[in-house]
């Protein structure tokens, strides 16, 4: 008897997390894994793709993705899912910042977004004041399950731009700050609903706030444009020798790493721990980047009463303050070599959870800010179409990290803590075929051209990395192909549910 499917996958080896690593060929009808079978003998299929014995990993799926500030998200949508699947990413979470009531703008985002991604995505809704936690029972109602505090958001340190309204195209800058008693109300109502995470940027803004006005009192005596619009222009050519201040032994990256210190980390995290073992509550740490905000946390996971996940990025695996260019500003800041260390021996010790972008859609214009200086630059950068080819050169290549634990990182957990698996975050009977075959001989060099994003820089431009994803698949669909991703394919992505 024979067994049908509408795509056959042949000759793969399946990295299946919490399994390992099987040779075989991978069936898949109406967008679902249908079955793994040793033979391909008796199979008829529509259309095949043939693995040549290549690793077929668990769709990525990116927790930490901000599109829809520099761009409106019927556009930005379409570029940053692009990107994405290229990248070998399935499933992108976005991070949205809305400051009116959620009743009345959650509808007009979620339509923005129809028919113009590749992949599929949920949303976090961030919750930036206390008329917003009495949302939270609708947009639990409306599919989003995970909502988002920013702990950083205050004191003078509270300027952040919202999400655009669909089909306009305006920055929306707002002053935010988040108090202690909302961090404990958006905890509150959330622990009262079912599935419910909440997602933490951990700094204390005041300790940040003070900080900040005290360095840039000092920086009054370095050169106060690192470059002027003219220089940035005539640089933009040559990117990679770019550098951002003029003053001597002056570098932006350590001030900026200064201004935001690990203690302030370990002063939120703690405050936020508190609540969340009153409150019983699922607690995701974002971006964690040193080594001290992550022993903090897993101190705090010792001491038991909620969950406590954590998130860290690929720049925080491969960059430093040495890094000294105003395109490695981030919040928290990027920090030293030893906490890069410290990063990659957690993850191989399984202390870490999942992996996030972080991904900014912004462009270098914007990137550099009203004085191209630490202090009117912006912060973030693109990063999804580098995550998996970051994890298998730094951490497959070059430190031996098996491929299953890449997976785990990179999918599987994502889909546990957020309420996917087993549909995703797998390579099983019944799920999603969400899939990305790599190739780990491959190597190339990074370009802004070759990411295919909206933002035209990358911190990880000019640099060799080997190990790229050569097929992206979602849902049975053949997304992106040896770089090219198929434009008849948007619109193919859905809200999860």
């Amino acid at each position: 008897m024979s067994d049908k499917c509408d795509l056959l996958i042949k000759d793969a080896q399946a990295v299946i997390p919490k399994i390992g690593i099987t040779k075989t060929n991978i069936l898949i009808e109406d967008g679902k894994i249908k079955n793994l079978s040793s033979s391909i003998d008796g199979i008829e299929y529509t259309a095949s793709i043939n693995a040549n014995n290549r690793y077929v990993l668990p769709g990525l799926i990116d927790p930490h993705v901000h599109y829809g500030v520099f761009s409106p998200i019927e556009i930005a949508s379409e570029t940053e899912s692009r990107t994405a699947a290229l990248g070998g990413v399935t499933t992108i979470m976005r991070m949205l910042r809305v400051y009116e009531p959620y009743t009345q703008e959650i509808e007009k985002q979620l339509q923005g977004s129809v028919n113009n991604h590749y992949i599929d995505y949920q949303i976090h809704a961030s919750i930036l004041n206390p008329q917003q936690v009495s949302d939270i029972p609708h947009l639990h109602k409306s599919g989003i399950r995970s909502f988002k505090l920013y702990m950083n958001l205050g004191s003078t340190d509270n300027r952040i731009l919202m999400d655009m309204y669909p089909s306009q195209n305006n920055h929306l800058p707002r002053n935010v700050n988040i108090t202690d008693e909302l961090c404990f109300q958006v905890l509150s109502a959330c622990s009262s609903l079912k599935n419910t995470t909440v997602l933490v940027h951990a700094e204390d803004h005041s300790t940040c706030a003070r900080i900040i006005e005290e360095k840039k009192k000092e920086s009054l005596g370095h050169a106060k444009k690192s470059n002027s619009r003219e220089e940035i222009k005539a640089d933009q050519k040559d990117e990679k020798n770019l550098k951002t201040d003029t003053a001597e032994n002056y570098n932006p990256l350590k001030v900026w790493s200064e201004c935001r210190p690990p203690i302030s980390e370990e002063i939120a995290i703690k405050k936020i721990m508190k609540m969340g073992r009153e409150l019983r509550s699922n607690i995701y740490f974002v971006h964690i980047g040193s080594n001290h905000a992550l022993n903090t946390i897993l101190n705090e996971r010792q001491l038991g009463g909620c969950n406590a996940y954590i998130e860290t990025c690929p720049h925080y695996l491969t960059h430093s303050i040495d890094y000294s260019n105003l395109r490695g500003k981030v919040v928290p800041p990027l920090r030293t070599k030893n906490d890069i260390a410290s990063l990659w021996n957690a993850i191989k010790n399984g202390l870490v959870d999942t992996i996030g972008t972080d991904h900014v859609a912004n462009t270098l214009a914007l990137k550099y800010g009203q004085n191209g200086d630490i202090w009117t630059a912006l912060a973030g950068f693109p990063g999804l179409a580098t995550m998996l080819p970051v994890l298998l050169h730094f951490g497959v290549i070059q430190r031996n990290i098996p491929l299953t634990q890449i997976a785990e990182l990179s999918s599987y957990n994502a889909a546990k803590i957020f309420g996917f698996y087993p549909k995703k975050g797998t390579i099983q009977k019944g799920s999603d075929a969400d899939l990305v075959i790599i190739d780990l001989e491959i190597s190339k060099k990074v370009t802004p051209e070759l990411l295919q994003s909206s933002s035209d820089y990358t911190i990880y431009d000019g640099m060799e990395l080997q190990g790229w994803p050569t097929v992206t698949i979602s849902r049975g669909k053949i997304i992106m192909e040896n770089e090219t991703v198929y434009q008849h394919n948007k619109g193919h992505g859905k809200f999860l549910k």
